[in-house]
């Protein structure tokens, strides 16, 4: 903005100064014209004087008329800059009250699992409706030391969606940057036209099989330090043949993102034989057995490099032998809660012979998808 300033003090002064000027001229002269000229002039002068002292209230009255636009243009900023807020403020409303009306209006589902178990702290639990062939998650949970549902995030519902035909449920990492369900899907079932459904290991969003075909056998013996020494701390799923060493797994082939783990049970601690995708083959650890040879099965001889909390070589009498499904990516020193097979050890068992595994227990859920 351009500022006018007031007609500077010294420019009527010098006007003033020149119509005395001219009077005391005309004063001390005898020529009546050039009085006359002067007192010409002099008026001239003082004209002069009030025509720039117009000019100054007109350049005030300017500057006024400016600094009044100047307040209206800041007044008119200030009410758009307002009304802007208050429409901001109203879309935000509008979009959390459409986010809460799309939540309210959509179906609920209610849900009770059996043999769910706590995943810990890498990992968690999403239920997922499938709608046209394409996942819509309806909450990520967990399951704590009771058996109850904790929801991961603010809301306490799992939510479900119109026109869907499926339930799955996957594991997934704590840390998740795929928006797609993982291929670790324990849990899965048809919806009904009611909206009831049973979640089975069965369906062919999970295994595909409810594992009640599954059969197996153990040995207790430790063929790693030579024959007759601390034959009850290994455990090994074979059966002893007429030709010796047998296979005795007989378990579905598991589709991706899982494999079997074999476990030892011993006052109550789990300790992990290794995990395996071929009951008829070697699996991938052997980090507590002894320098000798081994069968090429699933199994393990608890002698050496013993956990915190343990002492090998350990009898295993009076314990349990159990394979479960574990996720691929499954860090916990823990069996997962899908066990198809569990045996208890007998508290006279005697090594090199033949025991039974058998079913483990029940792991599925059930549910009523109700209307939005």
């Amino acid at each position: 903005m351009t500022t006018r300033l007031p007609l500077p003090n010294w420019k009527r002064t010098a006007a003033l100064l020149l119509a005395v000027s001219l009077t005391a001229a005309a004063c001390g002269s005898d020529d009546p014209e050039a009085a006359a000229g002067v007192d010409d002039q002099t008026e001239q002068a003082v004209e002069a004087e009030e025509a720039m002292e117009d000019e100054e209230g007109s350049m005030e009255d300017d500057e006024s008329m400016e600094e009044d636009s100047m307040e209206d243009e800041d007044s008119m900023e200030e009410d758009s800059m307002e009304e802007d807020s208050m429409g901001e403020d109203s879309m935000e409303e509008d979009s959390m009250e459409e986010e809460g009306a799309m939540s309210e209006g959509r179906p609920t589902i209610d849900i009770t699992f059996e043999g769910l178990e706590p995943l810990g702290d890498n990992f968690e639990y999403e239920l997922w409706t499938v709608v046209d062939g394409a996942p819509v998650t309806g909450g990520i949970f967990d399951i704590d030391a009771a058996g109850d549902v904790v929801f991961s995030s603010d809301q306490d519902v799992f939510y479900g969606h119109d026109g869907a035909s499926d339930v799955v449920i996957s594991i997934e990492p704590a840390v998740d940057p795929d928006p797609a369900p993982a291929a670790a899907k324990p849990l899965g079932g048809a919806i009904a036209d009611d909206g009831s459904f049973t979640l089975g290991t069965s369906h062919p969003a999970a295994f595909g099989t409810d594992f009640a075909d599954a059969s197996g056998g153990y040995i207790l013996a430790t063929p790693s330090n030579g024959p007759d020494t601390d034959e009850l701390s290994g455990l090994w799923f074979l059966q002893v043949g007429d030709d010796g060493p047998e296979a005795s797994l007989n378990l579905p082939e598991l589709p991706e993102g899982w494999v079997y783990e074999g476990w030892a049970v011993a006052d109550g601690q789990p300790i992990s034989t290794g995990t395996f995708t071929d009951g008829a083959a070697a699996d991938d650890f052997d980090g507590f057995t002894g320098p000798g040879d081994v069968p090429a099965y699933p199994g393990e001889d608890f002698l050496v490099n013993a956990p915190d909390g343990i002492d090998f070589p350990i009898n295993l009498q009076g314990g349990l032998a159990v394979i479960s499904v574990e996720p691929a990516d499954d860090n916990d020193p823990a069996p997962f809660a899908l066990k198809p097979l569990v045996g208890e050890i007998p508290a006279d068992a005697e090594p090199f012979t033949n025991y039974d595994l058998g079913t483990g227990p029940v792991f599925s859920g059930s549910g009523q998808q109700n209307n939005g």
